[in-house]
């Protein structure tokens, strides 16, 4: 795995071990993030199922303000704070080790621009942050990736975008 661009482009960061894991792809990760363009620059970013910390060191690399990782597996902690590390991207992150439903439960502190989600597939979460979000704001907008087909409730202006078995799921808090 490689930061795709930016700051830190072509740098190698690490993914947690296990058959578990599965990061989001270059391509998926590519499309993402120039979908979300300029909107990147200056952002508060909460990134949650954070894993090895891709999407959100990826937000840095490409102009955030600062990121807020929220990920409570072991191994993917490990990763994550060794990412954070070799990019020297400290100044400007934070690492939550918490279950992110308890996390987001709890209120997060601050207004956040963007959330991005990287949840495991096939295990309710993806519908369970849109509900959230939708119910009780916590940024600005959610991008939450999903295996394509998999049921997202019902939310005015919700938006998607598919990537062959891979759908972001986008919904804007109403202005």
């Amino acid at each position: 795995m490689r930061i795709i661009a930016g700051e830190w482009g072509g740098r190698p960061i690490r993914a947690p071990k296990g058959r578990a894991v599965r990061p989001t792809t270059d391509r998926v990760r590519e499309a993402w993030m120039a979908a979300l363009g300029s909107r990147i620059v200056d952002a508060r970013v909460l990134d949650l199922f954070a894993g090895s910390g891709a999407l959100g060191l990826e937000a840095l690399s490409r102009g955030a303000k600062e990121v807020v990782f929220v990920e409570r597996g072991r191994g993917a902690l490990r990763s994550l704070e060794m990412n954070v590390e070799i990019l020297g991207a400290e100044p400007r992150s934070r690492i939550v080790q918490m279950d992110v439903l308890r996390f987001l439960k709890r209120g997060p502190a601050g207004g956040f621009d963007l959330a991005l989600a990287d949840p495991p597939y096939d295990c309710g979460y993806a519908p369970a942050l849109l509900a959230r979000m939708v119910a009780d704001p916590f940024a600005h907008e959610l991008w939450v990736e999903h295996r394509s087909g998999e049921a997202m409730p019902a939310a005015p202006g919700l938006r998607q975008r598919r990537y062959g078995d891979t759908t972001i799921s986008i919904w804007e808090t109403p202005q």
